[in-house]
């Protein structure tokens, strides 16, 4: 794969003279025209919307010798790469000079990761095809697929997709890839980082082989080499991503708050820079909707982009943002990927980024088209050697500080009413009567005081910070050189005593009225154990445990030097049954009293008893009679008819059965009726019906007894 990386500084001329500030690359001179090879309505469309001079990218994408090739372009957010393809694709689109013809199967197919990025791309594509002629229609998520099924049998030039809706036209047969030229995958790393790998070799499978592929993607991960290698003859690699120029429109700033502070300091930095529209990050939709009611709540215009929305509220959204209704949106990554909205100027990330990547996707939605911009983290004391990771990780420099305090953001309303312009301004001659009428009644001082009032009214009151959280300092690690001077103890109690680690510092300091910090190492053996103490803590600790140097009565003394203690001895453990040998049963513990009474009787052994039958002798169980089951008056058990079994051929043959009574159940003489029945009520619905029920059958208490035939 061939790679070409363009310097940022490139610039080309489409028509007229350089701006001031842009060099063109190369040996012309500033102020000449460079011709590049454009079509016409190409030009057309270009200088009526503006364009004077193309972006880096855009002029990589757009030489003569690259009109065939396939590419694979990583670029920064916001560096005009949909006008981009859209150039690079239009040699294969239209082959001569005089637009589209009649639209029938699809030309172009572009491909994009979120509903949002698919029709800002045909948004742009529709108006730099315009004098083309261009038919476009969308398949995306979200939308009606009856009204997208009818444009694409209408027939389209250039269709833009999300891959699952794409997926499902080509599945129902509503589109015909068989005609595609070229294919653009905008945001290729997202694509896939979304799950939609299959999707995508599904519907490149679909278009012809002789296509022209182009893959836009920021970053180049394992997957996207994968999918150029599958998808791609003989990729070109352009790349206008430079270390020291990526993101230089963008200021970084890393605020520390307190644990609870992070939305009282979202508050406070959205009012300290006002700026005319801004987007605020979160990672979950929970917190999307908590901060959207949050910020709501004090006054804030502000709308919230997520993956639970409809698609018709979620342009409702980014309508209000670009009209200007709505000043602050909320959003997860996903839902904001590849949105474009005018003059932003500030990206707080409520919550910080998984990784570097997403943290430079998120801050390249400001800074662009040459304006500045600021992003802003949100660093609590749990995140913030996290911050500074990612901050490494993308090699950017941010300016480490706290949130505005309610002073300073007073502070800064004060400097932008004393910079407005409607102080230079001339003023209008039908509002000289009422401002005369003021100044007479109430005097310039309460006049101004008025206007101040009513101007800090419509904004939000700033939020109480408390003292950024410093996090401490990381501790090197203790080692035992730097204990200091010790002398080491003897005490006449070991690991036979039961005694261990954890009960000598509490035993010692308590005797001792010593600290943790004094004591060292600790080695227990068999019946004794050797303690290290701190040299300035001896006197001290033998005279708190008096004259006879006991320790919970143990004694312990001074050793004139360290012990010598073999390394097979260090910390061994005590010796264990390691189980049965020779056939032994396994040792019990003793029962006999700690206070010496007499030891209490045992219950016997069940294992050891021989009366317990063995496995192989086979046990005769005999089945426990079942007890008849009572019935209500009036209900007669269903007669099962038992199948004989045949006697065995061994057995003794069984005495004959005696024939069963006639007699009714429950009843000793036929004649006369049943008693009720214990359980449930005599004259229930349910009782009654199935009295009537056995009556006209000829059965129960009030039909006739039966009688036997003679």
């Amino acid at each position: 794969m061939n790679s070409v990386t363009a310097p940022p500084e490139r610039a080309v001329l489409i028509g007229g003279s350089a701006p001031k500030g842009k060099v063109p690359w190369g040996n012309e001179c500033p102020g000449t025209k460079i011709e590049i090879r454009l079509k016409t309505s190409l030009k057309i469309a270009l200088d009526k919307r503006g364009y004077e001079v193309l972006t880096p990218v855009q002029q990589e994408v757009s030489k003569p010798e690259l009109d065939n090739s396939d590419l694979l372009v990583s670029a920064q957010t916001g560096s005009g790469k949909t006008v981009g393809f859209g150039i690079a694709i239009a040699p294969n689109l239209l082959p001569d000079d005089a637009g589209f013809g009649r639209a029938d199967a699809p030309l172009g197919l572009v491909i994009a990761p979120t509903r949002e990025l698919a029709m800002q791309v045909k948004r742009e594509l529709q108006w730099l095809y315009a004098e083309a002629g261009v038919v476009m229609a969308s398949c995306v998520g979200g939308m009606d697929m009856r009204d997208e099924r009818r444009a694409l049998e209408r027939g389209a030039h250039i269709v833009v997709a999300t891959p699952g809706r794409l997926r499902d036209h080509i599945m129902r047969g509503s589109i015909d890839l068989s005609q595609i030229r070229a294919v653009v995958l905008d945001e290729a790393d997202e694509m896939l980082d979304l799950g939609f790998a299959e999707d995508l070799e599904m519907i490149l499978d679909e278009t012809p082989d002789t296509r022209r592929t182009l893959l836009f993607s920021a970053t180049v991960p394992k997957g996207i080499v994968q999918l150029a290698k599958k998808y791609q003859r003989d990729a070109i690699r352009i790349t206008t991503l430079a270390e020291k120029s990526q993101h230089t429109d963008i200021e970084y700033q890393a605020i520390k708050v307190g644990k609870h502070d992070g939305e009282n300091a979202i508050i406070n930095v959205l009012r300290y820079h006002e700026a005319p529209s801004a987007i605020v990050f979160a990672n979950t939709r929970a917190t999307v909707g908590r901060l959207t009611t949050r910020l709501s709540n004090r006054g804030f215009s502000v709308v919230c982009l997520s993956g639970e929305l409809s698609q018709s509220e979620r342009s409702h959204a980014l309508q209000a943002m670009r009209d200007g209704r709505a000043r602050i949106c909320v959003a997860t990554d996903v839902a904001a990927r590849g949105i474009d909205l005018p003059k932003l100027d500030l990206v707080i990330h409520a919550e910080l980024p998984s990784n570097h990547e997403t943290l430079l996707h998120r801050s390249g939605r400001t800074g662009r088209a040459g304006r500045k911009g600021t992003s802003v983290l949100i660093v609590p004391p749990n995140n913030l050697r996290k911050a500074e990771r990612i901050l490494k990780s993308a090699k950017l420099n941010a300016e480490w500080g706290s949130a505005p305090t309610a002073d300073q953001v007073l502070a800064k309303d004060h400097e932008r009413i004393l910079e407005d312009d409607v102080w230079t301004r001339d003023t209008n001659p039908a509002h000289e009567h009422m401002v005369s009428k003021l100044l007479d009644l109430y005097g310039a001082e309460r006049v101004a005081a008025a206007f101040l009032e009513t101007y800090t009214q419509k904004m939000s009151a700033p939020e109480d910070i408390s003292e950024a959280y410093e996090a401490p300092a990381r501790q090197p690690k203790k080692t035992y050189q730097d204990f200091g001077e010790s002398v080491w103890l003897r005490l006449e109690q070991g690991r036979d005593d039961g005694l261990s680690p954890g009960q000598v510092v509490p035993m010692l300091c308590k005797a001792g009225d010593i600290t943790k910090t004094d004591i060292g190492a600790i080695r227990i053996q068999g019946n004794h154990s050797f303690i290290e103490l701190r040299a300035p803590s001896v006197d001290g600790f033998f005279k708190s445990v008096g004259p006879d140097a006991r320790v919970e009565g143990a004694v312990v003394k001074q050793l004139s030097e360290a012990p010598n203690i073999p390394p097979a001895d260090r910390n061994r453990k005590p010796e264990r049954p390691r189980g049965r040998s020779n056939g032994d049963a396994p040792r019990r513990k003793s029962n006999i009293h700690p206070l010496g009474d007499a030891p209490k009787e045992r219950r016997p052994d069940r294992r050891k008893s021989d009366d317990r039958p063995k496995h192989s002798e086979k046990r005769d169980f005999k089945a426990k009679p079942k007890r008849a089951k009572e019935l209500p008056e009036g209900v007669v058990a269903p007669f099962k008819k038992k199948e004989a079994k045949p006697a065995p051929s061994n057995s003794a043959p069984k005495p004959e059965a005696k024939p069963k009574s006639k007699v009714r159940k429950g009843a000793s003489d036929p004649s006369k009726p049943m008693r009720a029945p214990k359980v449930g009520k005599f004259n229930s619905k349910k009782n009654k019906a199935r009295r009537e029920a056995a009556a006209m059958g000829g059965k129960g208490a009030d039909s006739k007894p039966m009688r036997k035939r003679t």
